[in-house]
């Protein structure tokens, strides 16, 4: 990322306006640091050359008081305005990379896990860039040269040394800047693994918990830490050793024009006022660039995680469509030759499916593990495009539509989806039920009923008015299918997919389940369950078997001749 990329001030509103003022605000710096040299030379060299009575200063001396509090101030005004700013723009890169991700589909999500860590820790390391490099970078641009003109005005010959050791900053720091760049890339990798890990690790904590293997991930997390921190401390070596350097520098930078300045006072070839200004001009002109450099091993981490932003955000999106879904309370539902290429396997899965699922009706999707049945229902809710074949929407009295042609948004409305894992957001039981919907007490009582929802609710300190955290944390995971399975009860949606809906349930569960099923049935909505149990198959209309081939073999070769396992009850 360049020292100020014009893809962040494009992606981020905040970021421009904050660089306008930054940049406004520098100037005026720059005019404040001129004033304060050379009104302190004014006011300090009649008092040491004065020869009898004390010279009247106090008219300057005031001038200055102001200066250094407005100095003061801008510096104050600076500030608050890179924290808001920060804080708004880190906000909106997350949303766009958050919106982009999201966009991309599951498949895409699933083979970049670091995207979790990049949106949440990854990006807030980018607030040092806004608080403290970039008004540096910006002060560089107004401060140093403003104040380099003042010198060369006031002696030539410091001016000179002044540009002659000046450009020995950025070739140091771009020197350095480098080695440290990739100390922070490294980092930043390490940090998306072991988050990666971590989250995947807490996800299947009760499974490896109940199996007695909860302390074999141990050692390789461990690992991931020791790589984390041995990453950091590199930065940090990097960053003290350079600063030290930076510092080194800049401190013989200004003894040389020091030098100059007090040999020529000396032989009188200088008056001393002149000599202070410069002299209090010259640290001035390096400071800028000596804190860009400070400052940027600060923000090292959100310059990496900034580009690993703009690398999500410059994949490009899928087609979408963008004609209105047709009525699914009528239109039926078909996949033609659906085939999709399983990531990592040299597999088709699903392969070739074949699938009619006609407005009221309840279809069972069944087959072996790894067969591609939730691979189905994703293409099915236009979550990912197949590989081969395509899904057709057939209305009753109009020609039918392809799914890729749909807005996903009007295909969305339309449809109520319980995966094997639900998602529920923070906030209240019923907030999650309703989903935002206006519902009456007396029909989410019913739904709860039904779905055995009411037995935990009583269980619950606040019934309905309880809280919940982050994907229904203080709901057991059987708890928090049945919220979901209550969900999509009191959703008005015609398609209801019911993904695994008794992976997490016992025997009563199933049992819920099944008048779940048969309740939307009775209410003429549409059912498409992905299922295992042969309880499940049975209180299907129809059941089809969804199968995995090898992707080398040929379409005619792995077509089957007729719809397999299919049974219509």
């Amino acid at each position: 990322m360049r020292p100020l990329d014009p893809r962040l001030l494009r992606r981020a509103r905040s970021a421009r306006r904050y660089v306008l003022l930054t940049a406004g605000l520098g100037a005026l710096t720059a005019a404040l640091v001129v004033a304060q040299a050379l009104l302190l030379a004014a006011a300090v060299a009649p008092v040491i050359t004065r020869t009898a009575d004390w010279p009247d200063v106090a008219g300057t001396v005031g001038w200055l008081a102001l200066v250094v509090v407005a100095r003061a101030l801008v510096t104050g005004l600076q500030e608050r305005w890179a924290h808001r700013s920060a804080v708004r723009a880190v906000a909106e890169l997350r949303e766009q990379v958050v919106a982009h991700a999201a966009a991309l589909g599951p498949r895409w999500l699933a083979s970049h896990p670091g995207v979790a860590t990049l949106a949440t820790r990854g990006l807030d390391s980018l607030e040092p860039y806004f608080v403290r490099y970039l008004p540096q970078l910006l002060l560089a641009a107004t401060v140093t040269p403003g104040a380099l003109a003042v010198v060369l005005g006031h002696d030539w010959i410091a001016a000179l040394t002044i540009i002659v050791t000046l450009p020995l900053v950025p070739v140091f720091m771009v020197l350095i800047g480098r080695l440290t760049q990739g100390y922070a890339d490294e980092r930043l990798v390490v940090m998306q693994r072991l988050g990666h890990q971590v989250l995947d690790l807490l996800a299947g904590l009760p499974t490896l918990r109940a199996l007695g293997r909860e302390r074999g991930p141990a050692a390789r997390v461990r690992e991931l830490g020791d790589a984390h921190r041995r990453a950091t401390m590199g930065t940090l070596r990097v960053a003290f050793l350079s600063g030290m350097v930076l510092e080194l520098l800049t401190t013989l930078s200004v003894a040389l024009v020091a030098v100059g300045v007090g040999f020529r006072l000396v032989y009188g070839e200088l008056d001393l006022q002149t000599g202070l200004a410069v002299l209090v001009l010259a640290p001035e002109v390096y400071l800028p660039l000596r804190q860009v450099g400070a400052h940027f091993h600060a923000s090292a981490d959100g310059v990496a995680a900034a580009d690993g932003a703009f690398a999500v955000l410059e994949v490009p999106l899928p087609a979408r469509g963008t004609a209105t879904a047709p009525d699914l309370a009528t239109a039926t539902l078909r996949l033609d030759g659906v085939s999709v290429e399983a990531p990592d396997r040299a597999t088709l899965a699903p392969a070739w499916l074949d699938l009619v699922l006609r407005p009221g009706q309840v279809l069972a999707l069944a087959g072996a593990n790894g067969a591609g049945k939730s691979t189905a229902v994703a293409v099915l809710l236009g979550l990912l495009e197949p590989d081969r074949g395509r899904v057709l929407v057939e209305p009753v009295d109009s020609p039918p539509v392809d799914l890729a042609t749909v807005d996903p948004r009007t295909w969305w409305d339309q449809i109520a989806w319980v995966p094997q894992r639900p998602v529920l957001e923070p906030g209240t039981v019923r907030e999650a039920v309703a989903r935002g919907r206006d519902v009456a007490p007396a029909d989410l009582d019913r739904a709860a009923r039904l779905t055995g929802l009411d037995a935990v609710l009583a269980t619950l300190p606040a019934g309905w008015d309880t809280t919940v955290g982050q994907g229904g944390v203080g709901l057991s995971l059987g708890q928090r299918q049945r919220v979901a399975l209550t969900r999509a009860l009191v959703d008005p949606a015609r398609l209801v997919v019911l993904d695994e809906p008794t992976a997490h349930l016992d025997a009563d569960g199933e049992a819920v389940v099944l008048a779940t099923v048969e309740r939307l049935r009775a209410a003429g909505r549409t059912v498409l369950l992905v299922a295992h149990r042969p309880t499940l198959l049975r209180c299907a209309d129809v059941v089809v078997t969804a199968a995995s081939a090898p992707l080398v073999v040929s379409a005619e070769a792995a077509a089957p001749a007729e719809p397999a396992g299919e049974a219509v009850r």
